[in-house]
């Protein structure tokens, strides 16, 4: 793309995925597609619209999100996970469909309708390192909804996120029932979290490389390692350490 092409704008950039994806697929193919065509017309897509976001592509089993407001993109992601709270309450954990969300706010360029650019990378590493049922914002995001948004946040410090190049400061927004985050609010830089020594066989799953050069399949490399580890977890005579563990 020759630069004097480019459009560019300011945006808030969503991006919300799937936790466990192919472990749901993999469960009941048919029934988690249709599960997550519905939330999307009933819950997911309705939310969007009335916080003024648009869609930008879906992924399979997750979306990219444009705000002209942070605010309302915080808003709009609050709303969703609260309703998916709702909606699993009744629902076995290995059967629940669970959104991770991050957000950042950045300079995009925009081609065809797509958006590119390192705004739109930070905001999909932001994700990835969410809880399941969570959202992760970045610390740009933070300062433009910090006392705005009815929301709690805790800092957890400075983040190393994958493919991008320096450590970035994230905020966890605690939703109802959440726990106060292990990382104390406040702290500029995370501290290493001291581990309690187990007395059974400890696992690590290690970030796999995407080899085949498309970004679209960074999506797909990090689903696959999610999904291991989640299967590993449901064995009680292993003691499995999750991805954003360092």
């Amino acid at each position: 793309m020759s630069d004097e092409h480019l459009e560019r704008r300011l945006a808030a950039i969503l991006a919300a995925d799937v936790a466990g994806s192919c472990r749901l697929i993999g469960i009941d193919e048919e029934g988690a597609l249709a599960q997550l065509k519905a939330l999307r017309k009933t819950l997911f897509d309705p939310k969007i619209t009335d916080h003024h976001g648009r869609i930008v592509k879906n992924t399979g089993d997750g979306a990219l999100i444009e705000f002209a407001s942070v605010v309302d993109a915080v808003r709009c992601a609050d709303e969703i996970q609260r309703s998916m709270a709702e909606q699993n309450t009744d629902v076995p954990q290995d059967k629940r469909i669970e959104f991770r969300i991050g957000i950042h706010v950045g300079d995009i360029i925009i081609e065809d309708g797509d958006i590119f650019g390192d705004g739109v990378n930070i905001a999909v590493r932001l994700e990835g390192i969410a809880e399941p049922g969570g959202i992760c914002i970045s610390d740009d995001a933070h300062r433009q909804v910090r006392g705005k948004v009815e929301t709690v946040c805790d800092d957890m410090g400075s983040q190393f996120l994958k493919n991008i190049a320096e450590p970035m400061r994230a905020w966890r927004v605690r939703l109802i029932g959440q726990a106060p985050s292990a990382i104390q609010s406040g702290s500029a830089v995370s501290q290493p979290r001291a581990l309690p020594l187990p007395d059974k066989p400890s696992l690590a799953v290690l970030p796999f490389q995407n080899m085949s050069g498309d970004p679209e399949q960074e999506y797909f490399a990090d689903g696959v390692v999610e999904d291991i580890i989640t299967a590993l977890s449901r064995f009680k005579s292993l003691f499995v350490i999750a991805r954003n563990w360092t």
